[in-house]
């Protein structure tokens, strides 16, 4: 992973194998992600880079990262919780995301046609981080699948280890599991993933 801020603009976030290539999503959205460069540093934001990729801080907190995909680019915000989207325009990461938390651009000119908007919703998170706001912390009941519940209720050490793992690895098993069409296969993955339970692990982690 890049490292230094400019080169993220030049060759990309240096994840894949696209890094510095015709191909890298970064070099595709150029002239778009300079554009949101542009806007998060003109509302006082302090541009750092994260996870490969650049990270736009204020008052010690993260506010928002930049990511750029083939078919679209982002400005991702933390605490989405908090956000109230008064033009409706944040959309979920993904099916699993609790939270719209993303602008999604699918040309290079949105983020200059949407600046007033966009530094708005970033004032609006840099206010609640000068005010010391964080989204409240939410606990959501984990649906199980049967496979899973009926392994933890059979096998005493796997239930009890299950229970000890943080609210994200249990989650992390329940999304791995939920993604099986069969019964057979569920069953098969609870059998494969008992180690790595017990380790106190989530299901991606190695």
């Amino acid at each position: 992973m890049i490292s230094n801020i400019e080169d993220f603009f030049v060759d990309g976030c240096g994840r894949c194998e696209r890094f510095a290539t015709a191909d890298c999503s970064a070099r595709r959205w150029a002239g778009g992600l300079a554009e949101l460069r542009r806007i998060c540093l003109g509302a006082g934001l302090v541009e750092t880079v994260k996870w490969g990729h650049p990270c736009y801080l204020h008052a010690d907190r993260n506010i928002a990262v930049v990511g750029a995909l083939r078919g679209d680019f982002r400005l991702s915000f933390f605490n989405a919780a908090l956000m109230t989207d008064p033009q409706g325009l944040l959309e979920k990461q993904g099916p699993n995301t609790q939270h719209k938390d993303v602008l999604r651009f699918v040309s290079n000119s949105q983020p200059a046609e949407l600046a007033p908007t966009i530094h708005a919703y970033l004032k609006e998170a840099m206010g609640y981080a000068d005010a010391g706001v964080k989204a409240p912390r939410e606990v959501r009941e984990l649906e199980l699948p049967d496979e899973l519940a009926d392994a933890l209720d059979a096998d005493a050490l796997l239930g009890s280890a299950f229970q000890a793992l943080t609210p994200g690895r249990q989650r992390s098993y329940v999304i791995a599991l939920s993604s099986a069409k069969t019964s057979a296969t569920r069953a098969a993955r609870v059998e494969k993933f008992r180690e790595r339970i017990i380790q106190g692990k989530g299901a991606l982690e190695r």
